[in-house]
């Protein structure tokens, strides 16, 4: 976007229309495009479950590159944005095939369809900060994988239907 657009449209007009193009310079795979949308001090924030470390300009390229080994076709589409002089938000619809190698999972064929929320800190019109969190669950079972209760919750959902059954007995 030229200095002469950015005057005309203001600040937050500015932010969304930045971060749309971010989005569709990754739809690309336009990598150039894509880092030129963020400042040299980027920093991601991925959901703690999937990477719990904050990750500069290379480790969200490595991340991003997970995700696309693993999903090829993977496909983002905006289906909403609030913007501000500081901040943006969005809504996005994950899509793709799981046709490659996935975080040691190996290609299932299957297809995924899941939501991430996103914001992002703008500084003079750059993407500063991405924060994201995006329906792992979901992901997860889509391409075969049950998400099993960890040991403190076992025991509660083996003691909840066990309870009810007891007390239609004593009834």
């Amino acid at each position: 976007m030229s200095s002469e657009t950015k005057s005309k449209v203001g600040p937050a007009e500015h932010n969304r229309t930045v971060c749309l193009e971010w989005i569709d310079a990754f739809n690309a795979r336009d990598d150039a495009r894509e880092a030129a949308a963020r400042t040299s001090d980027y920093v991601a924030h991925a959901p703690d479950s999937i990477e719990p470390k904050a990750l500069d300009s290379d480790g969200w390229v490595e991340f991003l590159g997970v995700f696309l080994e693993g999903f090829p076709d993977l496909h983002l589409e905006v289906q909403g944005t609030s913007a501000d002089e500081a901040m943006v938000a969005q809504r996005i619809l994950f899509t793709g095939t799981h046709t490659g190698n996935f975080r040691g999972l190996p290609p299932t064929g299957r297809k995924i369809r899941l939501y991430s929320i996103e914001m992002n800190r703008m500084v003079d019109g750059k993407i500063a900060e991405h924060w994201f969190q995006l329906d792992a669950v979901t992901l997860f079972q889509q391409i075969g994988l049950m998400v099993v209760p960890g040991p403190r919750l076992l025991p509660r959902l083996v003691a909840s239907p066990a309870m009810k059954l007891l007390g239609r007995v004593r009834a």
